[in-house]
């Protein structure tokens, strides 16, 4: 969770002035965590910080606020009747053009009163710095500390299909994907793509796996079984941290075939996936996107619960 800074900006673009609503600290139950943010203009609003009446609430008053900054504390039972028993604490920020502008730097921290930069803050702010890490979001001596959003995972869909594009719309929203998107040519991508996702058309999509990051994750479902094998071979020999291709048993069994023929060893195929998704939900394309989405982010969200038990 950070600061999503591009998602201020397009949002300043397009609707003038926004008032981001962001969770700065908690006590006991809350509906989201420190960091969750949304996004609030006159007639619209994006994300959320949960909680219903809460959110409701906190969005009709960023759409009257005045001052350039708001700090409010909520106790979420007595005061709005919800089944949680813990209580929030919200900053409100107008922005502007200026002020998203303004918003240069790794991590962002800044007062709730103009107050002076406390000594914990800036050893906090230092440290994230020198190290290059990201610190958690919060409010530490009156001021609010959040780390600039930088998504951690480089995702490659290649193929604009019916399951591309499904996928897409998937997986788009959530925060921690990068999403490069390939195919031949650029009529076969919609009109409108999603706000973060790069079209990259190219007459010969195999030639774009060397600009792929090493560690980036890849699911291959063209229009052709010619191009999904040179791209799975093309993967093997560049490197990634995961690889998916769409199909059934009888053409996986194909695909490690002719793989090994050309050169590629049983255990490096191996870490190729195929099928992907979830061959119960059906063959219709949403129900690929959701069984394959649900696939791809499962050991992201067991290695979050590895976590949550240690601590």
């Amino acid at each position: 969770m950070g600061f999503d800074r591009e998602a201020l900006r397009e949002a300043v673009e397009t609707h003038g002035k926004v008032t981001r609503v962001v969770i700065a600290a908690i006590r006991g139950s809350s509906p989201r965590e420190v960091g969750a943010a949304m996004l609030v203009w006159q007639d619209g609003q994006s994300g959320t910080i949960g909680g219903g009446t809460l959110e409701y609430q906190a969005a009709e008053a960023a759409r009257t606020q005045q001052s350039p900054a708001r700090l409010t504390r909520h106790a979420l039972g007595p005061d709005m009747g919800q089944c949680c028993g813990g209580a929030v604490t919200l900053l409100s920020e107008v922005y502007d053009q200026k002020a998203v502008e303004a918003l240069d730097d790794a991590v962002i921290a800044r007062s709730t009163s103009n107050a002076d930069m406390p000594l914990s803050v800036k050893r906090l702010v230092a440290t994230a710095r020198a190290q290059g890490m990201k610190p958690e979001p919060q409010l530490i001596d009156g001021w609010m500390v959040e780390p600039v959003h930088v998504p951690s995972r480089q995702f490659w869909i290649w193929g604009a299909g019916h399951v591309g594009r499904a996928l897409v719309d998937v997986l788009y929203p959530l925060p921690d994907l990068a999403i490069t998107w390939v195919d031949t040519a650029p009529d076969r991508f919609p009109n409108n793509v999603p706000r973060g996702v790069t079209v990259l058309p190219g007459a010969k999509p195999v030639d774009l796996v060397r600009h792929a990051p090493p560690q980036a994750e890849h699911l291959v479902l063209t229009y052709s079984h010619n191009l999904d094998l040179e791209l799975c071979n093309r993967l093997l020999t560049h490197g990634f941290h995961f690889a998916g291709l769409i199909g059934s048993a009888t053409k996986w069994a194909r695909f490690r075939s002719r793989l090994v023929a050309l050169g590629h060893s049983p255990a490096q195929i191996a870490r190729i996936t195929c099928p992907i998704g979830d061959p119960s939900l059906g063959k219709h394309p949403q129900m690929i996107a959701v069984g394959v989405a649900a696939q791809i982010l499962r050991p992201a969200r067991q290695n979050d619960l590895k976590k949550d038990q240690s601590a």
